[in-house]
């Protein structure tokens, strides 16, 4: 496909006797917005995790912005991910886990810390423990983390959940941004809405297989 950033040949993964992802093979096309639907335990996960190194792969080969996963690079650099529940410090504020994780890569200012905040529609100046958030806070405060180091690839596992109705539009409305900003987004969304409203590409993961839908 032209201009793909993300391409994944064959790939399969076996763990003992069950096949979680059988021969994908998948160009993702850069900026733009890619959905995959499938039911729970469809792969969609597993494919996700497969991307950005987070697990190897029994057979096949995932290039990521011209990289091999586990030969060139083990985990791209240029991927912000939020896969499953995001995991953060629940005795910290929102500003504080986000702070501790950009000191890492020691890559961001507090400046644009809050101004990430700001664009998911959280407060950066608030005190509130994260352990105190609702599900959709502690997803929108996930989104920010994916997003603020300005990563050109992002890797949203149901970015969506726990967020109420006017939130989803207002995060609809970000990825529509990103988007426009030059940003590869791969959305998992079990929101037939969400991936009518925003995807260019729709794939569909069953038992292990991808079928690419338009």
């Amino acid at each position: 496909m032209k201009d793909s950033i993300i391409s994944i040949d064959n790939v399969s993964k076996v763990f003992k006797k069950t096949t979680v992802l059988d021969r994908v093979s998948i160009d993702f096309e850069k900026n733009k917005i890619h959905g995959l639907v499938g039911r729970n335990g469809s792969g969609k996960t597993m494919l996700l995790k497969c991307i950005c190194g987070f697990i190897p792969v029994t057979s096949g080969e995932i290039i990521v912005d011209g990289k091999k996963i586990g030969k060139d690079i083990d985990i791209p650099k240029n991927v912000g991910i939020i896969i499953e529940t995001p995991g953060f410090l629940p005795n910290y504020s929102g500003y504080k886990n986000l702070k501790f994780l950009a000191s890492i890569n020691n890559s961001i200012s507090k400046e644009k810390i809050k101004a990430t905040m700001t664009r998911v529609g959280l407060d950066p100046e608030s005190k509130k423990w994260v352990g105190k958030y609702s599900l959709g806070m502690r997803q929108r405060l996930g989104v920010a983390q994916a997003i603020m180091e300005d990563q050109a690839i992002l890797l949203l596992d149901e970015p969506m959940n726990g967020i109420d109705k006017h939130g989803i539009q207002a995060m609809r409305d970000l990825l529509l941004q990103l988007r426009d900003e030059g940003k590869t987004i791969i959305l998992a969304s079990h929101s037939t809405e969400d991936i009518d409203t925003l995807c260019d590409t729709v794939c569909e993961m069953d038992q292990g297989k991808l079928e690419f839908l338009r």
